[in-house]
Formats: C-alpha cells, sequence, structure tokens
C-alpha cells in the first residue's frame, strides 16, 4: 500500500455535462455464435488456403508442402484438439492432392505427410493441456469472485435514508480481489460505513482485509460510539497484525438527521459535496492507521459535520488518487467528482470509474475502491405556485448546512 495523495485546495466549482450511457441489448443467438467462432481455428485454415494457393501458382510443391505443418500447430494457440486435429486432417489432404499434381516422388511424400502426423499430434496434445488450464483458471476466477462476494458484500442501492454506489476492481485481475476493503451496514446506531487499505497486497493482504471487516460488522451493531467501533477494530489488529502491518481506514456513522461522524485512521480525506463545492474533509488531529496505536501513541479523535439532503460523501482508496498516466500525472478525482454531481450515484461512480481507466490508458496497477454516499432530497409536498402568484416563504438555513463550519471534533481516551 502506498501512501494517500494529499489533495490542495478545498473549494472546486462544479462542471455539468452529460454522461453518455450507451444500452447494449442482449443477443443471446449472437452472443452464442461470437463464442463458437472464437474456437474455430478461422487463422489456421487461411494460412492452409494461402500456402496452398502459392503452390498452385508456382508449382514447386515439394517446397511449399512441409509448411503446411505451420496450420496445426498455430491452431493450438486457439482451438482444442479437435479443432487442431481438423486442421492437420485437411493439410494431409493437400499434401496428397498437391504432390500427386506435381509429380513428389512416394518417398518424399511420406516424409512431408510424417511430417504433418508429428506437429499434429503435439499439437493436439499442447491444445488440451491448454484448454485444461483455461478451465482451471475459470475454476479459480469463479472461487475469487464467489469469495469478494462474501467479503466484500456489494450494498443495495438504498440502506437506510442513503443513495449508495460502489465500485470496486482489483489490481491482480485473474485474481479479482485485493487488499482494499469497505462495508455498509444499517445498525441500531444507525447507518455506518468503512472504507480502508492495507498494506501489501496478496493473501496475506485479504485476510487481513478480512479480519478488520468480521470485526466492524460485529461492533457496528454492539457498539454505540463510533469511537468504540474503531477501538475493537484496534485491539483486534494489535493481536493479529505483525508490527510492521497496518490499515488505512475512514469508519463513518449517520446516528441521527443531519449528523454525520467521521473517524479518520490515516487514510486519504474523503470528499464532500454539499451545494456547488467539493471539499476535502481534513481530520483536524491525524491519527495513525490502524494497528499503529501503540507505537504512535495517538489516538483517534471523531469528527463531527453537517450532512443534509442532496449532499454526498465519496470515499476511496489511494488507488484512485495515486493513479497516474504517462505523463506520471496523478488522477484529479476532486475534479472528476465536480465534474459528475449526478442525482444517481451509480452513475456517478461509472463515469469516476471509466475517466480513471481513460487516464490510466486501460489498466490499473493498484487495488481501487469508490464509494459514494447520498442523502437524496426529500420531496416538496406543497404544489408549486402558478404564475403571478407568490410561493412559500423558503425557511433559513441551518448554521452550517453549507459547508465545514462549526465542525466540531472531541477525543478518544486514550
Amino acid at each position: 500500500m502506498s501512501h494517500a495523495r494529499q489533495h490542495r485546495g478545498g473549494h472546486r466549482p462544479l462542471r455539468r455535462f452529460r454522461v453518455r450511457e450507451a444500452g447494449r441489448p442482449s443477443f443471446p443467438r449472437v452472443r452464442a455464435l461470437a463464442h463458437r467462432a472464437a474456437g474455430t481455428p478461422v487463422l489456421p485454415l487461411l494460412l492452409v488456403c494461402l500456402i496452398t494457393v502459392i503452390d498452385l501458382v508456382g508449382g514447386t510443391s515439394l517446397v511449399w508442402l512441409p509448411m503446411l505443418a505451420a496450420g496445426p500447430a498455430l491452431a493450438a494457440a486457439t482451438c482444442g484438439w479437435r479443432g487442431v486435429a481438423g486442421v492437420g486432417l485437411l493439410a494431409a489432404l493437400l499434401s496428397v492432392v498437391l504432390g500427386g499434381r506435381d509429380g513428389v516422388t512416394g518417398g518424399n511424400l511420406v516424409a512431408v505427410l510424417t511430417v504433418l502426423a508429428s506437429v499434429t499430434l503435439a499439437s493436439s496434445l499442447a491444445g488440451a493441456v491448454r484448454a485444461r488450464r483455461e478451465q482451471v483458471l475459470a475454476a479459480v476466477r469463479s472461487v475469487a469472485e464467489t469469495a469478494q462476494h462474501a467479503l466484500l458484500q456489494p450494498p443495495p442501492a438504498t440502506v437506510g435514508p442513503f443513495q449508495v454506489a460502489v465500485h470496486y476492481s482489483a489490481a491482480a485481475a485473474e485474481a479479482r480481489i485485493g487488499g482494499d476493503l469497505y462495508a455498509l451496514i444499517p445498525t441500531p446506531y444507525g447507518v455506518r460505513l468503512i472504507v480502508g487499505d492495507v498494506r501489501g497486497k496478496g493473501l496475506q493482504a485479504v485476510e487481513t482485509a478480512v479480519l478488520v471487516l468480521g470485526v466492524f460488522r460485529e461492533a457496528a451493531y454492539d457498539e454505540p460510539d463510533l469511537l468504540a467501533v474503531v477501538g475493537r477494530i484496534e485491539r483486534s489488529l494489535a493481536r493479529n497484525l505483525d508490527d510492521d502491518d497496518f490499515v488505512t481506514a475512514v469508519v463513518a456513522g449517520y446516528p441521527e438527521p443531519g449528523r454525520l461522524e467521521l473517524v479518520n485512521c490515516g487514510h486519504a480525506p474523503p470528499l464532500l459535496l454539499q451545494g456547488s463545492d467539493v471539499m476535502e474533509v481534513e481530520s483536524t488531529r491525524p491519527a495513525p492507521p490502524l494497528g499503529l496505536r501503540a507505537l504512535a501513541g495517538e489516538a483517534p479523535g471523531l469528527q463531527v459535520l453537517p450532512f443534509g439532503d442532496g449532499d454526498q460523501l465519496l470515499l476511496y482508496t489511494d488507488g484512485v488518487t495515486e493513479a497516474r498516466d504517462a505523463d506520471r500525472e496523478f488522477y484529479p478525482l476532486a475534479e472528476g467528482f465536480a465534474r459528475h454531481p449526478y442525482d444517481d450515484p451509480t452513475r456517478t461512480v461509472a463515469a469516476l470509474h471509466e475517466e480513471l481507466l481513460t487516464h490510466v490508458g486501460g489498466r490499473l496497477h493498484d487495488d481501487a475502491a469508490l464509494l459514494l454516499l447520498r442523502k437524496p432530497a426529500v420531496a416538496s409536498a406543497a404544489p408549486e405556485p402558478k404564475a403571478g402568484e407568490a410561493g412559500p416563504a423558503v425557511p433559513a438555513a441551518e448554521p452550517g448546512s453549507g459547508g465545514l463550519d462549526g465542525v466540531g471534533e472531541r477525543r478518544h481516551a486514550a
């Protein structure tokens, strides 16, 4: 895990534009034909036909006939043993026809057929081994997807009073799982969530993520205080992690309407959209990552900020903000968030992920997670005033509802 890049500048104006959504209909028959065509030895057959045409034009079959063995050899890269055998059989028949047409002696023709048979047999075995490995890889991917679904359970579109959208991308595409973590659950104390990043990668990072999420899901239901939830996670990691391992995380809670609580443990600052501004929620008293409190001697603090109708909170991991383009420039997440302030969180997250992939050239080199929380505005039941009539009086906004003014914080007892 690399350290999160610190953004600079608090308020950025929003720029609105439309996101193109191209819906593609599903055609099962077309997909089935495409799947079959993918296993058809088109290129090997074209190669065999090309060699045949050259031989017919040049009339030097003894020179070109051995080249027909390239057909079954190439088929091994795309087909199973049946496809390789079919291409090899076609090459052998053409060898006999062309050899008889050009007067190739029996001994030379037998040598050519022997070469074709040997290459076809070896290529068939290679194709069978390749197909078997593809089946094993598909099974491993299926298990990884199941494990990811169990570890990172996709939240529903609506949790409590919030609209929710999540996107997770593992750097190891074959494994489809990594060290980033997230969870969002309703509890007796309001909706609570966590977004974190485990130091390192591989199975050890996944094991740590499993531990953190398990403790969080249990403590979030039991502990009325959000700092107590963080304390439970800290004590569990202190018992199970090595000295140089840790987890950066943001733990948030919504205990009552209009009140959002945050505990940031060494993680990248969340982005808050309120009105027309995107702001970084920097912790006033930074705390060390989870698992390092004993070494640092610093306890996390509880940060409270207003969160009303229409507000959005974006949490992420450093795989997003530290993604670089060809010029080694970081992806500007805050600016991207400002460009996509949609009412549908799924649309916003999809647009951000598409921009991120475009920025890096199509492939991420670190795990990346995005979690967007939106408090939908309550629709007014009062009818709209007619032309020329005065509308209903608009109540004054509560202090601090338009930004981070009046943010409070309290410290957890050491």
